[in-house]
């Protein structure tokens, strides 16, 4: 009969064991960013705040685009809405903030402003302008893995013609 440690060893470990090893994960430095990224996101005022002091707002994940559909539309903004235009919606950045948006597959980059609220689709972090997607060559899937960084005013308006 085999004693209990070798019938053990085959075992999967415990749900208490794995919260257990989470807890301590959570601890240790470099587990916060698993807790930082389940927090609450910042507001307007928050990021708003945060450029005013110099502080740019970095964010990754999946960007979609849309188009003619919605073209000549008022945006949450008030301002009509250009196809044509290198704008973009964000949930939550400022009107007219200006943001590089870079696509991390090929690297192509674009400068949009902010105009519009959403995506409102799964958990995508903006939606591009038809005009914005096919500078960072996203048009054929339809979306896209990028990095989203506010710009200072100063870089915004040397980048913008």
């Amino acid at each position: 009969m085999a004693n209990h440690r070798t019938a053990r060893m085959g075992a999967k470990p415990s749900l208490t064991a794995l919260l257990a090893l989470a807890t301590l994960a959570l601890g240790l430095p470099g587990g916060n960013v698993l807790a930082d990224k389940r927090s609450a996101p910042p507001d307007v005022a928050d990021i708003a705040s945060a450029i005013e002091r110099g502080i740019f707002t970095v964010q990754e994940g999946v960007v979609s685009w849309y188009g003619a559909q919605f073209h000549d539309r008022k945006t949450a903004s008030g301002e009509r809405f250009d196809s044509g235009a290198l704008t973009m919606a964000h949930p939550r950045l400022p009107f007219g903030t200006m943001v590089r948006v870079t696509n991390l597959r090929n690297g192509r980059s674009v400068v949009v402003r902010v105009n519009d609220r959403g995506p409102f689709v799964g958990k995508r972090i903006a939606d591009l302008s038809q005009a914005a997607a096919s500078e960072i060559g996203m048009m054929r899937k339809g979306v896209a893995r990028a990095r989203i960084e506010v710009l200072d005013r100063e870089a915004a308006s040397a980048t913008t013609p």
